[in-house]
């Protein structure tokens, strides 16, 4: 199944100049690897939240946006329409789609409304109400804003530098970061900052590793309604693992340093990142994804 042709989401905000994919300030390689190494390529700002959770500043200081900040349904400039939407846009703006309507339906079930997330696109370095996004950083979620920040470049870095190609792998990243977004808006965030501010670092670190393990769970549980709808071709679900798998904490860390420090992790092994998406995937249930209270 093509994503590119599912309904596009209203809720991208294009920062790249009409230009997806290309121009832009780019980070040598050097500093990407020294960047993934801190960072754990998924969803974490470094210099934001005490180098752990998306979207809070250092310590303790208060998010920037005004309780109740909602989503915008379309970007202060708009998309882009200087040229054709290239398949890499059509791609994000199909499962972003997706994910909307299927949150829509989910939080639904538990009389709740889903508010869609923004996801920003540029190329090389833009703001976040959570600081400055760049490249390095890989695709990360700010609950100070609501948005999802993803370089235009790193699918691209995913296929080649980490082995994961495939539309559905594309889809599980964003799924993620949605994922950490339903967080939010749950509530899961919000107590996670505050247990965290009573924990030394190697206790922020194991906490972290639970909501991020909570997010691939929850980027299984859009798998899931996918699979379920007949939307996936043979191959895909194979693709979501192996994206979940080429992310993990002692995956990454052997690669670019040589060893494994498992109290370093902080977004879990590449065998905890694929059981928690399968789990999410196989069952569709949010109860399923209480990484918290899991042994």
């Amino acid at each position: 199944m093509r994503w590119g042709d599912f309904r596009q989401s209203d809720n991208i905000e294009d920062r790249t100049g009409g230009g997806f994919g290309g121009g832009g300030i780019r980070l040598g390689l050097g500093g990407i690897i020294i960047a993934i190494i801190a960072s754990v390529l998924f969803g974490v700002n470094p210099l934001e939240f005490l180098g752990m959770m998306e979207g809070a500043s250092p310590g303790p200081a208060p998010s920037t946006a005004p309780p109740g900040y909602g989503p915008q349904t379309s970007s202060p400039g708009g998309a882009s329409t200087a040229q054709p939407m290239s398949e890499e846009r059509r791609l994000v703006g199909g499962v972003l789609g997706d994910t909307e309507d299927v949150w829509t339906a989910v939080f639904r079930t538990m009389n709740r409304t889903y508010t869609a997330p923004t996801l920003v696109l540029f190329n090389g370095i833009t703001q976040s109400a959570c600081g400055r996004a760049t490249a390095a950083v890989g695709p990360f979620y700010c609950p100070g804003d609501r948005k999802l920040y993803l370089d235009t470049a790193f699918f691209r870095d995913l296929a080649q530098r980490f082995g994961a190609p495939g539309e559905f792998a594309q889809g599980y990243v964003i799924a993620h970061e949605v994922g950490h977004h339903v967080q939010n808006l749950l509530g899961t965030m919000d107590q996670f900052d505050a247990q965290s501010q009573r924990l030394d670092a190697r206790g922020r670190n194991a906490l972290s590793v639970r909501l991020e393990l909570q997010a691939d769970c929850y980027a299984g549980v859009w798998g899931f309604y996918a699979k379920k709808r007949n939307l996936l071709d043979p191959g895909d679900a194979e693709q979501g693992l192996t994206a979940a798998a080429a992310v993990g904490d002692d995956r990454l860390q052997k690669q670019t340093q040589g060893t494994v420090v498992p109290e370093s992790f902080t977004h879990g092994s590449s065998s905890q990142r694929m059981t928690w998406f399968k789990r999410g995937f196989d069952t569709g249930d949010l109860a399923n994804c209480d990484t918290f209270n899991a042994r």
